[in-house]
């Protein structure tokens, strides 16, 4: 493995698919160990031995191959879901069957919900409320679903109008995109 890696850092293309296939079942194990939720595993892969590659010169020999590429597939993977939980998202295949055929119907009739759908809909309501960092859920829940003005919904938080205006402005943009993800999903 050595004398393969050596001849990889020389930008030896069949050593480089050597090493590739050697390391790719130890890669694809760490992967499924901490697959991030919205990545799949192929793409993690690639961009691991892309890693690998990018950084073959800075691999000293003192450990083995296995063990260097192993700390790369960790940190890259445990990067991969900070980033997932820095920009959390909503997709279709998070929703339940009702929760979907709610948002098809809501896009495809204008008539009053059955109970049931009315049911779903909050469900819908409540996910797509969870994309959103805390203080905005506040300021749509105080100023959408219980109808509280802004002068009221800034005596509450304590925040003067215009934070609370500019709030409002960016969670329901960004309710929208989520939910536009979630309709195009949906339609494919």
């Amino acid at each position: 493995m050595q004398a393969c890696v050596e001849r990889a850092k020389q930008r030896d293309e069949t050593a480089a698919r050597e090493l590739m296939q050697q390391l790719y079942p130890l890669v694809l194990k760490l992967v499924r160990g901490h697959l991030p939720r919205r990545t799949g595993e192929e793409d993690l892969c690639q961009m691991i031995f892309i890693k690998i590659f990018q950084n073959l010169e800075q691999y000293s020999g003192k450990v083995p191959v296995e063990h260097w590429v192993s700390r790369i597939a960790i940190n890259t993977c445990l990067n991969q879901l900070q980033s997932e939980k820095v920009r959390p998202e909503l997709r279709w295949a998070d929703l339940s069957e009702e929760e979907a055929t709610v948002l098809q119907n809501l896009s495809e009739k204008s008539d009053a919900p059955s109970i049931a759908e009315a049911i779903a809909s909050r469900e819908v309501v409540d996910k797509l409320l969870g994309e959103l960092q805390p203080q905005d859920r506040l300021v749509i829940n105080l100023m959408h679903i219980e109808g509280y003005s802004l002068q009221e919904i800034s005596q509450i938080t304590g925040w003067n109008t215009t934070l609370v205006k500019v709030r409002a402005f960016r969670a329901r943009q960004r309710l929208k995109n989520v939910f536009n993800q979630l309709m195009a999903e949906g339609k494919l």
